[in-house]
């Protein structure tokens, strides 16, 4: 059983599908009082459309999974010293899994700082929701390829020795209500 300072310092990630609600959920704790950590996806495609970066997962996998696990390192350094549990919108696992999923040889150095990134064993996974889906400038994959990108990562996280756990398709509020329950954390709305 953990004790009460391993439970304060939780790393606990949450992803799933594109578009399933990650970041709206992700709102919703950070509301409630819980430190979170942005998608570094989503900010490396606006630094990289913003500056004509090539640093874009359609474009140029290798610099934006480089990118993302360099993010991920950088969140977790950042948070080292925060009592209480961080919640992170994706993981360096969701980096190094797109590579896999691409059938891209992971550089050597690459890997281990993207292994180094650990995380709570237990991951929140938002499933496909076509309802919540938007293609966007920073999201111009249609939904099937959402679905493939979930599918995989619904193997690359428990490969890795993580256990996931269902979002339920419901509102925000009761959403985050069930994370805060299944971790045993107060969950009282802002």
């Amino acid at each position: 059983m953990a004790t009460r300072t391993e439970m304060d310092r939780r790393r606990i990630v949450i992803s799933g599908c594109s578009s399933g609600g990650k970041s709206t959920l992700l709102k919703q704790l950070g509301a409630r009082g819980f430190a979170t950590v942005e998608e570094p996806g989503r900010q490396i495609v606006r630094e990289a459309l913003e500056t004509g970066s090539d640093a874009l997962p359609w474009v140029n996998p290798e610099a934006f999974v480089r990118r993302a696990i360099e993010i991920a390192a950088e969140s977790l350094r950042a948070v080292q010293g925060t009592d209480g549990p961080v919640f992170f919108d994706r993981s360096a696992v969701d980096a190094l899994a797109h590579f896999e999923r691409l059938s891209i040889d992971t550089p050597a150095d690459l890997k281990s700082l993207g292994e180094a990134c650990l995380y709570d064993r237990t991951v929140f996974f938002a499933p496909p929701w076509a309802k919540l889906y938007v293609q966007d400038e920073e999201r111009p994959l249609p939904f099937e390829e959402a679905v493939r990108e979930y599918d995989w990562l619904g193997i690359a996280y428990p490969a890795r020795g993580y256990r996931l756990i269902d979002l339920p398709k419901t509102s925000v509020e009761a959403r985050a209500s069930f994370v805060l329950k299944s971790l045993g954390l107060p969950h009282i709305k802002p």
